[in-house]
């Protein structure tokens, strides 16, 4: 009884400080007509909340006895440290032999956000190293043979050779551009999401028929075999989904190989298997190639122009859809990558 008391009691207390945060935030907003996310606004009243619950224990502390007092100088300090980058902090439980006490829920509750922010914080440094690393590399080339242009003993043929590394490191820009852009718009969860029922093995004909001049340069040999499947999905962003894919099949596939397609139903689900005869993938690979700038080998993918950014834009895209991918590979045996989409979401 009593300790359903005490859970209501946290319930409304929570909701009230809740309640008045939203209010004061949405009045500020209103206020000065300010434009942002859901998220910042979610985040902000989140902060404002937490200021107020503070500043009422502050006030509750004054009355409260030494060991409380303590307690709350604790919190204080700790959430001080928090607001100035410090995710490291860990509070001390004084509670922990009680661990359904109010006070101890709230140390543990402040640890694991301290946690939390920590980890953000060490993938958004990670983030801004490997981007800065991937603009490094191509500036640094463009630099250099740029400059070597500058000499007047060089021949019309080396200086088409530079033109050409210029002109290669400079896509390189700009499709990491273009990728970084694309993978903040779909993580930010304001990207156009547009479901509608189309013709599966259609889009994947034509964009079959769209790699033709990179496949037919290397003289695969292609195995086509699409079902009539029907789903419901994003027709623009499964498009880069099956672009990213085939043409990584494509880049990784040594001339005169092979590239299977298949499409087929299987219950409710629709399958697609995009098959290549590459060098293949090493176990310990797989588990890391959605990841942003993962490379399997970093000067391969530079010599072919790869960011490492496509399989991670391709995940999220599948993930929006409540779909799944799946990498089956061993070296020098080839890569086959299955996509599962339900048909219907």
């Amino acid at each position: 009884m009593k300790k359903g008391l005490r859970i209501g009691t946290m319930i409304v207390v929570i909701i009230t400080f809740w309640s008045l945060a939203y209010t004061g935030t949405s009045l500020f907003y209103k206020q000065f007509e300010l434009q942002t996310s859901d998220f910042s606004k979610g985040l902000l009243t989140l902060f404002v909340m937490i200021f107020l619950f503070l500043v009422s224990m502050w006030t509750f502390s004054k009355c409260a006895p030494q060991r409380r007092n303590d307690f709350f100088a604790a919190i204080i300090e700790a959430m001080k440290s928090i607001s100035k980058g410090n995710y490291t902090i860990q509070i001390a439980n004084q509670f922990e032999h009680n661990k359904n006490h109010p006070f101890a829920k709230i140390v543990e509750g402040i640890n694991e956000m301290a946690v939390e922010l920590n980890q953000i914080e060490e993938m958004r440094q990670e983030f801004i190293s490997n981007v800065s690393h991937e603009i490094q590399s191509p500036l640094a080339s463009i630099n250099g043979f740029a400059n070597v242009l500058k000499q007047n003993h060089l021949t019309v043929e080396e200086r088409e050779h530079y033109l050409g590394i210029i002109e290669t490191e400079s896509l390189r820009l700009a499709n990491l551009s273009d990728n970084l852009l694309k993978l903040t718009s779909i993580e930010s969860q304001h990207h156009p999401f547009e479901p509608v029922p189309y013709r599966l093995d259609k889009q994947l004909r034509t964009i079959i028929l769209s790699c033709e001049p990179q496949w037919l340069a290397k003289s695969l040999e292609l195995d086509i075999a699409l079902a009539e499947v029907e789903v419901t999905a994003d027709q623009e962003l499964m498009s880069q989904v099956w672009i990213n894919l085939i043409s990584n099949s494509i880049k990784f596939t040594p001339n005169g190989g092979t590239l299977k397609i298949v499409l087929y139903e299987y219950g409710k689900d629709a399958i697609v298997e995009i098959t290549d005869s590459g060098m293949g993938i090493a176990e310990e690979h797989q588990a890391h190639l959605f990841e942003r700038f993962y490379k399997v080998d970093a000067s391969r993918n530079r010599k072919l122009g790869g960011s490492g950014l496509g399989l991670s834009i391709t995940k999220k895209i599948i993930d929006m859809h409540e779909g799944s991918i799946h990498v089956q590979s061993a070296l020098n045996e080839g890569t086959t990558f299955t996509v599962i989409l339900q048909e219907k979401l």
